[in-house]
């Protein structure tokens, strides 16, 4: 686990996703706690198990040379002592184009005082957000 600690699960979520932004790696793994049983699915793709699973998985995502750009709706979060879960609707853009929606559970522990990611779970809307405000701005 990094030194540096988040005070809160919503600090913690925002260095994910400036890390995410920034195509940051080594921001990125800090964010996430240094246990075997972490867990990240990116949209369509294995579950990564264990950090060296997981910070493979963000360098492929990040060596695709896609930057994005995320605006976060519809945010559900549920606490308690110990675990935070924020539920997200992902309204990912690329190049001020907003490209499609993606559903996120991310999951915050608590430990050692400070909140470190332990499952990033992500998959694509299942009726496209995008053809619906699409279709609405020509209606």
């Amino acid at each position: 686990m990094s030194k540096s600690i988040y005070a809160t699960p919503e600090e913690a979520e925002a260095a994910f996703y400036r890390a995410f932004e920034s195509t940051d790696l080594e921001a990125m793994m800090h964010v996430w706690y240094r246990d075997e049983a972490i867990v990240c699915i990116h949209p369509g793709g294995p579950r990564l198990e264990g950090p060296e699973e997981v910070r493979s998985g963000w360098k492929a995502v990040f060596d695709s040379g896609q930057r994005l750009r995320f605006s976060l709706r519809d945010q559900i979060r549920t606490r308690d002592a110990l675990l935070s879960i924020h539920l997200v609707k992902e309204y990912v853009h690329v190049s001020g184009v907003l490209r499609g929606v993606v559903l996120a559970t991310n999951v915050y522990q608590q430990v050692g005082g400070g909140w470190y990611m332990i499952l990033h779970h992500a998959s694509p809307e299942p009726v496209s957000e995008v053809e619906r405000l699409e279709s609405e701005a020509v209606h």
